[in-house]
């Protein structure tokens, strides 16, 4: 069992336009599609829709079009009664597949509806293997919201689960000094933010990701699986690093790419996999879903063809 926690879930609008975007211009869409999103929610639909089991806690109104968007994609939920509409974010994909975002803050949040939260996490990661802590917080939870979440479920439970966090900011910098997770998911742009370290130009992407990372593992995080888009994935552990190259890819939707990759990764490492596959298995979840349209839920029948080779690397 895979349990996620979604505290900022988003209805995910995306339009996708014939050519490029035009900037002050008005155009017209080729397609328009509505998911159900946030980031703890794509990696229940992923780990669902490969037959595992997953469910999602989130807040959700009984009034909330969201709902209707969750029943369509028939996610397994702990739904947190709280008042408040999901946000709807928008996304734009021109007809290179190129993706502007525009994300919504959310429903503002006091300490009552954070406790409510946590209280529903506690109770549904009994027994879970991997606990999911993913997506941006909304207004009013305090930064170190994710830090009381790890805290409360390792308290409650004597075999508690592990932890993968995917965030960034502020959000990722308070688990990374004082929640000691499992595992972390940020992509190379929000790892140099957490570090506070650049990637060193002088060396090729994956080798410099490593040398950031390998200052946080394992001193502050147990593992830390680096998306870096079309470049690929790098995982750094106490043991070793190793960086994946993705199959070819024509990209239609980079939204919940980076989700679906950490799906993958914990698929692998659920059913037993060893650091090389757990890292080729992310890769082809990611990979697939950058060639579907809009936030859809990979299956390994949406892999692409092409190897997806995996070295060791030095960290």
């Amino acid at each position: 069992m895979i349990v996620t926690v979604t505290a900022n879930p988003s209805l995910d609008r995306t339009v996708t336009l014939a050519g490029p975007l035009r900037v002050g211009e008005v155009q017209s869409a080729r397609e328009v599609r509505e998911d159900a999103g946030g980031k703890g929610i794509n990696v229940t639909r992923v780990v669902v829709g490969s037959q595992h089991a997953s469910v999602a806690v989130l807040p959700l109104d009984a009034d909330d079009p969201f709902a209707v968007a969750l029943r369509a994609a028939e996610v397994p939920v702990v739904a947190v009664p709280l008042a408040g509409n999901a946000r709807a974010n928008l996304t734009i994909v021109d007809g290179e597949g190129v993706t502007t975002k525009v994300n919504l803050p959310g429903v503002t949040r006091d300490t009552a509806d954070g406790a409510a939260l946590i209280a529903a996490a506690v109770e549904a990661s009994g027994g879970a293997q991997w606990l999911v802590l993913a997506g941006s917080l909304p207004p009013g939870l305090p930064t170190d919201f994710y830090v009381e979440v790890i805290q409360a479920v390792r308290a409650a439970h004597a075999n508690p689960p592990q932890i993968a966090v995917d965030t960034s900011g502020p959000a990722l910098r308070a688990v990374v000094e004082r929640g000691a997770p499992d595992l972390i998911k940020p992509n190379d742009e929000e790892l140099v933010e957490l570090a506070g370290i650049p990637l060193d130009p002088g060396l090729a992407l994956c080798d410099a990701v490593v040398a950031v990372a390998a200052g946080l593992v394992p001193a502050k995080v147990g593992a830390a699986f680096v998306t870096l888009g079309g470049d690929g994935a790098v995982l750094v552990t106490a043991s070793g690093a190793w960086f994946g190259t993705p199959p070819p890819t024509r990209v239609r939707s980079t939204v919940g790419a980076g989700d679906s990759s950490l799906a993958g990764f914990l698929l692998a490492h659920e059913d037993g996999a060893d650091p090389e596959e757990c890292v080729r298995t992310g890769i082809r979840y990611g990979s697939a879903a950058a060639s579907l349209p809009g936030t859809q839920a990979p299956t390994p029948a949406d892999f692409l063809p092409g190897d997806v080779p995996v070295r060791s690397l030095t960290p």
